[in-house]
């Protein structure tokens, strides 16, 4: 068993590193549609899967997110410069497409990626928070996942942990009278730091730690238990990642 600690940064290049190397979404690229709704993590997934593509130089992640959470000193970030989200049509990425100009044309075998903003990894469990009057591109997403099986998968990261009872939670948030953002559970393929490990060297994980200081606040410590190729693989995997700069917009 080895330990290793993993700055939110490096956890969200982690995660985008196996996304890039997931069947599903490797299949998508082949001969269906892969729809990345923006997002900070998905941001990463973005520049990992289109580098596999040659076209990563054309996109920037800085602005790649509809709704973002800032330290309080930060001023709130103009919408300008919204790329979209992005649409790769067997293999062709087309810029500027959203979730919505494409939706009506998903179909099984197609893949969504969408991030989370609450984790319950005890129970594969996410909930997204919702500042849009009519749900925003869940509600699209939701649209072919339940009616045309289209795959979602939910890249999130470990640091998005919650406790409690998720439905309650949920409950709570969206009461008449309550302030603030909306909450929307959502269910899929959860894929966080440990299904990023387990994909990329075949080796398992667990969480042990959590927090730090000075860039490491939210990092995570795992636990990783394989044979020794595995372990090593990991090791190395990590030790590629472990430097990656904090996300600045």
């Amino acid at each position: 068993m080895i330990q290793v600690v993993l700055t939110v940064a490096a956890g969200k290049r982690l995660i985008a590193k196996a996304m890039a190397k997931h069947p599903a979404v490797q299949e998508a690229l082949r001969s269906g549609t892969l729809v990345i709704i923006a997002g900070t993590t998905n941001g990463y997934v973005a520049e990992e899967i289109l580098g596999l593509l040659g076209l990563s130089q054309n996109f920037d992640r800085r602005r790649f997110f509809r709704g973002i959470t800032l330290p309080p000193e930060k001023n709130a970030l103009q919408r300008e410069g919204f790329p979209g989200d992005v649409v790769i049509v067997r293999g062709r990425w087309f810029p500027g497409k959203t979730i919505f100009d494409v939706v009506d044309d998903l179909q099984e075998g197609d893949v969504i990626l969408k991030g989370a903003n609450a984790l319950d990894p005890s129970r594969k469990r996410a909930a997204i928070l919702i500042g849009h009057p009519k749900g925003g591109t869940i509600m699209s997403t939701l649209q072919v996942v339940v009616g045309r099986r289209v795959h979602l998968i939910i890249p999130v990261g470990l640091e998005k942990r919650i406790f409690g009872n998720l439905d309650e939670i949920v409950r709570k948030v969206n009461a008449p009278g309550s302030s603030g953002l909306r909450m929307f559970p959502i269910t899929g393929e959860i894929f966080t730091e440990i299904e990023a490990i387990s994909l990329l060297s075949g080796a398992s994980s667990e969480l042990i730690a959590g927090g730090g200081v000075s860039g490491a606040e939210g990092a995570i410590w795992l636990a990783i238990s394989g044979n020794k190729e595995e372990e090593n693989l990991a090791r190395e995997i990590i030790a590629s990642i472990a430097s990656e700069p904090p996300f600045e917009c």
